[in-house]
């Protein structure tokens, strides 16, 4: 069953929003407006949603932002926006932790650390949250979330529950077979027990290098396309002499040349622009197509 805005409004309350613009979502701090915003706290509000909305409009779910480009046109359907209440860590069994979708890769990372639990220290340096990261198989020093995963379980968007295991999904790199028409909701993880000083040790290391080697605290969404195999992406880019390439207020970072940045005042349009011209040069060089990392939503205005 469809209903109007008043309608929905009616019933969802303060956990819908309409026309709200997405660029506060997005760590590159741009995006035009979405028709529909929900944010739901509870399993039971997400299923009712769909069941009003499935039918009528397109819909994306948005974790934390932090590897996505929301175009300047917004997104025309509903987006689906996990409340914090999606963000909890358990130990359900001795070597078992349940973690919500909402949770953030560095939050399951310390909690890892501070219950001296091993394996998840590469976590520490990936942004964004544990939904993503499972949706994109995030990995970083030879490490991916794949190789702790033991199950996760979904929402589709007709209001069903399942729980998928680790051996019925095909990882690949920086992704995976699973239907984009679902929502996780929750993921069990291997939890073994190893030294805690060995364990914040590497976590040490992991932020020294990733300090070393890419920018912080600036307006970008991280690595933008994937590296192809037996290559890295940033090389490419560099000696195909593309490195100091600029559209409006979109530039490449001058620390690490696959993080694109928003310097302030750029548009998605112009690191849309910047991604296009890249490609190119780095095709025409080495007759390689760079894959995005990186997630493109939304409509062109």
């Amino acid at each position: 069953m469809s209903l109007d805005q008043n309608d929905l409004k009616n019933k969802f309350g303060k956990k819908i929003y309409f026309n709200e613009n997405l660029s506060k979502y997005s760590w590159f701090n741009l995006g035009g407006p979405a028709k529909i915003l929900f944010k739901p706290d509870t399993v039971e509000q997400l299923v009712d949603f769909l069941k009003h909305v499935n039918n009528s409009h397109k819909i994306i779910c948005l974790g934390a932002g932090s590897n996505t480009l929301i175009r300047d046109g917004g997104f025309s359907g509903a987006v689906i926006k996990l409340s914090p209440k999606f963000s909890f860590i358990k130990q359900t069994e001795a070597n078992i932790l349940e973690v919500g979708a909402g949770t953030l890769d560095k939050t399951l990372s310390r909690y890892a650390a501070e219950k001296s639990i091993s394996s998840f220290e590469f976590l520490s340096c990936i942004p964004g949250s544990i939904g993503g990261a499972i949706m994109m198989n995030s990995g970083c020093y030879g490490d991916e979330i794949s190789n702790i995963l033991i199950s996760i379980k979904v929402l589709d968007f007709k209001g069903n529950i399942k729980e998928i295991k680790r051996n019925e999904i095909n990882f690949s790199y920086r992704g995976n077979n699973l239907p984009e028409d679902q929502i996780i909701i929750s993921a069990k993880f291997h939890a073994e027990n190893g030294d805690k000083i060995l364990i914040n040790e590497k976590i040490k290391k992991y932020s020294l290098e990733k300090k070393k080697s890419q920018p912080s605290q600036i307006k970008t969404c991280g690595s933008t396309f994937k590296n192809p195999k037996d290559k890295k992406a940033w090389e490419l880019i560099k000696n195909s002499n593309c490195n100091l390439a600029s559209f409006g207020k979109a530039s490449i970072s001058k620390k690490h040349c696959n993080f694109f940045i928003n310097e302030g005042g750029a548009s998605s349009e112009d690191i849309e622009k910047l991604i296009n011209f890249v490609r190119q040069k780095v095709f025409e060089k080495y007759k390689i197509k760079l894959d995005l990392e990186l997630k493109i939503v939304g409509k062109i205005i």
